[in-house]
């Protein structure tokens, strides 16, 4: 779920807790992004492509983030886009969404993920939507299918997020110069289910997915070609426990996750193990069209985004431990920028 609520049941004061963290730093919310030492502050109004294909090469762009809304099926969304230093407005880059937990906002997995510094160093641009359902003082994607956090019911008339999201991409290949065989999806929590659902229902366009304390394998899984998929839990995890038996949405264990995209992918059932120091990485091979599935399983880490910004004490009680034995997001984009669509 999310960075402040972090997809547990209703723990508002653990929103307040992820919030503080990042209000010490700004206090309006998506209003506080930086693009070098300067600070960026903006809203306007992203028309979706009147074609299909329509592409933002060309048109200049500063770097640093920027908060943009959108009109997609009757509905005003938001999101922010971080732009990296250094971006050509006619280099095609590489495109990641990155989805908040429930309970949360685009803001705060802006600062919980802090994908910013890995995008400016690595040279993608980095793009945080924010769900439409209200939750406390943020809000829930509607994951298809699936209830919300403590078995509630989807208000009559919910977006379709993976309409909004797939729209999304277009709407931001529009605008700026993406490479479209480099776009793709990561998440936490929450965000991180909605990513899993983005890898079965959009596969032609999100190459690669990464869930982050929220791996699922949806049923059914449509997708038309073997997607890959990195994976981080933590051992730990309170809220979506590793092993399963969880909240409704959550009921089977996440090696079980992965290994479901394994075969969906058509890998080699038997995985490859290795260790490191905190955590164990099990990766299925001899997949089709050269994708791969890869779940780092962190040793008694919490719900939480490995090797993010420090998580308040305040929270450790309910979304237990923190560990920066992996790095998630120098890790992801490793894994993305080896996974293209083919």
């Amino acid at each position: 779920m999310t960075p402040t609520r972090l997809s547990r049941p209703r723990l508002s004061g653990a929103v307040v807790g992820r919030i503080a963290m990042a209000a010490a730093i700004c206090v309006l919310v998506s209003a506080c992004h930086s693009a070098g030492s300067a600070t960026e502050v903006a809203t306007s109004s992203l028309a979706l492509p009147a074609v299909a294909g329509a592409s933002g090469c060309g048109q200049a762009a500063s770097s640093g983030s920027v908060t943009l809304s959108l009109r997609v099926g009757g509905h005003s969304r938001l999101v922010i886009v971080h732009v990296p230093t250094g971006y050509g407005a006619s280099s095609p880059t590489p495109l990641v969404l990155n989805l908040h937990g429930s309970g949360a906002t685009a803001s705060d997995q802006e600062s919980f993920s802090g994908m910013d510094a890995t995008a400016d160093r690595d040279g993608f641009i980095v793009a945080y939507p924010q769900g439409l359902i209200r939750d406390g003082t943020g809000f829930d994607w509607n994951v298809p299918g699936e209830p919300l956090v403590g078995g509630r019911g989807k208000p009559g008339g919910s977006a379709d997020d993976v309409s909004f999201l797939t729209q999304l991409v277009g709407a931001l290949e529009a605008r700026y110069c993406v490479d479209t065989s480099e776009v793709y999806a990561t998440g936490f929590s929450g965000g991180a289910r909605m990513a899993s659902q983005l890898g079965c229902d959009a596969s032609p366009i999100f190459a690669a997915v990464a869930p982050v304390s929220g791996l699922r394998r949806p049923t059914p899984c449509p997708a038309t070609r073997a997607v890959p998929v990195i994976a981080f839990h933590g051992t730990a995890d309170p809220v979506d426990p590793y092993d399963g038996n969880g909240e409704a949405y959550w009921t089977y264990s996440v090696p079980q996750a992965a290994l479901d995209w394994a075969e969906q992918d058509q890998c080699s059932t038997t995985p490859a193990t290795t260790g490191g120091s905190g955590y164990t990485l099990t990766v299925y091979q001899g997949c089709g069209g050269g994708a791969s599935v890869a779940l780092y399983s962190v040793t008694g880490e919490g719900h939480e985004w490995p090797g993010g910004p420090a998580m308040p004490s305040s929270l450790t009680s309910l979304l237990g431990p923190q560990s920066n034995a992996v790095d998630a997001d120098s890790v992801i984009w490793a894994f993305f920028a080896a996974h293209p669509l083919p």
